[in-house]
């Protein structure tokens, strides 16, 4: 029975580009000479550090703009609010979403019900697998769910007949 998954996923290698461009930026503007900041990333989650409310902000332009030249959906990246990190710094954590939670499949799941095609959505661990017997209604499912929007970069793969 053909299906295909509704994933949502990065490509980290691009993220990670797109960091080392904006750590190289905001080492050379002219603005953040001689102050303390830095952009440091663990592979889940994006810290920013700098010395006063405007240059948190500039690096978060930085590198939103840099994520966005990459490729990345900027749906995908969270910025928290930035909180004092001690002595005269403060930081801001970015978050990455991958994966579909829950509640955004539940949306997928109920966007797919009112289309009344006939189709099988079902929720798989951060994916949802749909299937059916004809291609033409997985394909007519895909274009339902990409002209909708959710809260999150949506993605399909693993098309299989």
């Amino acid at each position: 029975m053909p299906s295909f998954d509704i994933v949502s996923e990065l490509n980290l290698q691009e993220v990670d580009n797109a960091i080392n461009q904006a750590r190289k930026e905001v080492e050379g503007r002219y603005d953040f000479k001689g102050s303390h900041c830095e952009i440091q990333w663990d592979k889940k989650e994006i810290t920013l550090l700098a010395e006063d409310d405007y240059k948190i902000e500039q690096m978060g332009s930085i590198l939103q703009t840099k994520l966005h030249r990459r490729g990345i959906d900027i749906k995908a990246v969270k910025f928290e609010k930035a909180e004092p990190a001690g002595g005269k710094m403060l930081r801001q954590k970015v978050t990455l979403q991958q994966g579909i939670d829950r509640e955004v499949a539940k949306e997928i799941i109920q966007a797919i019900k009112d289309t009344k095609l006939k189709v099988q959505p079902q929720i798989a661990d951060d994916k949802v697998k749909v299937t059916g017997k004809s291609i033409d209604d997985l394909q007519e499912c895909i274009r339902t769910i990409r002209s909708g929007s959710f809260a999150i970069p949506l993605q399909f793969n693993n098309m299989r007949s």
